[in-house]
């Protein structure tokens, strides 16, 4: 983990801290992800919108003048900005660059006239896959929504702001602010520089303990998308399944009125009915299941039906519909002491760690990346990823869902390292978090475990009631998964470890611990096994390992930054890997994926060089070392037919 800074002029900040405060709240109820049915609709929001960052001293100026009452060109020069993408390296502006504060964006869209003129049974929804990191939104000058966190979806119902205007625009204003407190989620804190001979005056910068860029901006798809008046509010989904049976249960939330019928039918792939069912809760029985599978565990995998839900009530003297299509896998996990069962046989994960990260756009969803990203995944052999260190777009996980990509689903719970972070402030933010991801992805099959922190100070005395809290919070919240967190803490010392159903552990022997010794990880990556197993009896994850490597870098004998040093290191982990898993190791997860920007630093050359990827997803040798690897790991596997075990055959 690292640190680093951001700059800006801030005066007192009145309003910069505002988002310390904690006023916004998850509201209750569901967090479908908007699908068209013959019953909803939806509108992208994505492209340019205008926007302005807000450089007055206090950083306070749109809202003492209220930028949201108008047009935002009418309150002083606006600039054009993509959504979804990351402000930060758009513009040539440096200042932009390591901008700390609030900054405004503003579209204006005109509605269809249907979505106007039925105002007593259609609901229209605003919603934003993710803005990091605090939240203000309005229409048409009216605040309809405020949301903290930088990674999860947030929406308002504006039909009552909207509807009997037909003909003007919808102007939607967004305030977002990316300041870090020990209290937010990730958490920071802002330093101000006081020495008058150094600093100008009422400089600050944004001290952070994370080892990534703290990206901003709308990050993820905009999106209006119109209901009836009465609606389908969420759908929850567990299976439970045998050789030749699998149940489905389920329960469906409707809002709107108590009088509605529910009709539930479960199709194939083929679109064939194998299961019907109505009534707001119940269990489907399907005969012969086919089972959703890993990658590379199975000849078909990422299988899922299509659990279509219809609800007909009776409102305003019209009869409504509204049809709800989810994606359901069948499959099941269990964990021993030695091993992670997916449908009752062993996996072992095999993958990587991730960033949402890339030139220009930083964290903002981008189509192709995704895809090259998925095929470089399969390339390689991988059947998972941490989400690190905060929850991914919903658009790469319906890929993780349809591909069989496994998931560990971790939360921003990430620089965890103050005493006050550990407070109840803290506390009650992180479990509101943890209801909004599982709210966001409980019915996803590739999710197979949650992760509630990323190498927290665990070794610290309330590190143990709080983790007790939040994984005790999860697992209320979701009784089907496992829960850990990813810990860098001594074995003997870590409070939160107790209450994890599977030890994930990262380490850097030979980089951060006894650089460029090579010879002492066998030794010691032994050790931290057997005295994690010995202490806790759990099966154990190698959540992060790696180094930096500098493409096109080379030394022979291997020295660090070098390609060929970060080749060795890696083969001096898999012998020790290949002997424990055998035993209780059950996965490997290499960090990381691609190199990622990071703040500047005098350990960072444009960003973290640990990617056995660049950043522009060019193979570095680590690669090729770890395609081999991952393949032979897979064709070990007796399940699979014999045209997968070739890895000639890759997508």
């Amino acid at each position: 983990s690292g640190g680093g800074v951001g700059r800006g002029m801030a005066g007192g900040c009145r309003l910069l801290l505002l988002l310390a405060l904690g006023r916004a709240a998850a509201p209750p109820g569901g967090m479908l992800y908007p699908r068209e049915t013959p019953s909803r609709e939806r509108k992208e929001l994505g492209g340019l919108w205008s926007f302005r960052a807000d450089f007055s001293p206090g950083r306070d100026a749109g809202f003492v003048q209220r930028w949201y009452r108008q047009p935002l060109r009418q309150t002083g020069p606006v600039i054009d900005m993509p959504v979804p993408a990351s402000f930060n390296d758009i513009t040539q502006d440096p200042s932009l660059e390591n901008y700390i504060g609030w900054v405004w964006y503003e579209k204006e869209v005109l509605l269809p006239l249907r979505w106007l003129q039925d105002n007593l049974n259609t609901r229209v929804v605003l919603r934003f896959g993710s803005a990091h990191y605090y939240s203000i939104v309005w229409v048409n000058g009216v605040q309809v929504v405020e949301h903290e966190g930088g990674h999860l979806p947030f929406e308002a119902d504006i039909s009552s702001i909207i509807q009997g205007s037909p003909g003007i625009p919808c102007r939607i204003t967004v305030a977002l602010n990316n300041t870090l407190t020990p209290y937010t989620l990730p958490p920071g804190s802002i330093q101000y520089m006081n020495d008058k001979t150094r600093y100008p005056k009422n400089y600050f910068v944004q001290n952070i303990r994370f080892d990534f860029f703290n990206y901003a901006g709308i990050h993820r798809p905009v999106v209006l998308y119109t209901t009836p008046s009465v609606y389908i509010d969420d759908i929850t989904v567990t299976t439970t399944s045998s050789e030749s049976i699998a149940m489905v249960q389920y329960q469906v939330s409707v809002v709107g009125s108590t009088l509605y019928s529910l009709s539930l039918s479960l199709r194939d792939q083929e679109g064939k009915v194998v299961a019907t069912g109505d009534g707001p809760a119940g269990e489907l029985k399907v005969l012969n299941p086919n089972l959703w599978w890993p990658y590379l565990m199975h000849e078909n995998p990422g299988y899922r039906y299509s659990l279509e839900v219809k609800m007909q009530a009776q409102a305003n003297g019209a009869l409504l519909e509204d049809v709800y299509a989810l994606p359901v896998g069948i499959r099941t996990i269990h964990i021993t002491s030695t091993q992670f069962l997916v449908n009752g046989r062993p996996f072992y994960f095999h993958g990587v760690n991730k960033h949402e990260d890339a030139d220009i756009r930083g964290k903002g969803l981008d189509w192709p990346l995704v895809v090259k990203d998925f095929n470089l995944l399969r390339w390689l052999g991988a059947n998972s990823f941490r989400t690190s260190h905060y929850p991914y777009a919903e658009e790469i996980m319906d890929l993780c869902d349809a591909y069989g990509i496994v998931v560990i689903d971790e939360c921003p719970g990430v620089g965890i390292k103050m005493p006050e972070s550990f407070g109840n402030k803290s506390l009650q933010h992180h479990l509101l978090v943890m209801e909004e991801l599982i709210r966001r992805d409980k019915n996803r099959p590739s999710v197979v475990m949650w992760s509630v922190a990323n190498e927290p100070a665990s070794e610290l005395p309330p590190a143990a009631y709080y983790f007790k809290t939040v994984i005790a919070h999860t697992k209320a919240l979701d009784p089907s998964r496992p829960v850990t967190f990813v810990t860098d803490a001594n074995y003997a010392l870590d409070h939160g470890a107790p209450y994890v159903d599977v030890i994930c552990v990262n380490s850097y022997f030979s980089w951060y611990h006894d650089p460029g010794h090579l010879e002492v990880i066998t030794l010691q990556l032994t050790t931290q096994f057997e005295n994690w197993y010995k202490t806790y009896k759990k099966p154990i994850i190698q959540s992060e390992y790696g180094a930096d490597s500098v493409p096109g870098l080379h030394s022979d004998p291997p020295l660090m930054f070098s390609e060929e040093y970060q080749k060795a290191m890696l083969e001096k982990y898999h012998s020790v890997f290949d002997k424990k898993r055998k035993e209780y190791v059950i996965g490997e997860l290499i960090w990381n994926f691609a190199d990622f920007m990071t703040n500047q630093g005098t350990t960072r050359v444009l960003g973290n060089k640990k990617g056995i990827f660049t950043r522009q997803r060019q193979p570095k040798s680590a690669a090729f070392v770890l395609r081999e690897r991952y393949w032979k790991i897979a064709n070990e596997s007796s399940c699979l037919p014999p045209i997968i075990k070739s890895h000639t055959l890759f997508l």
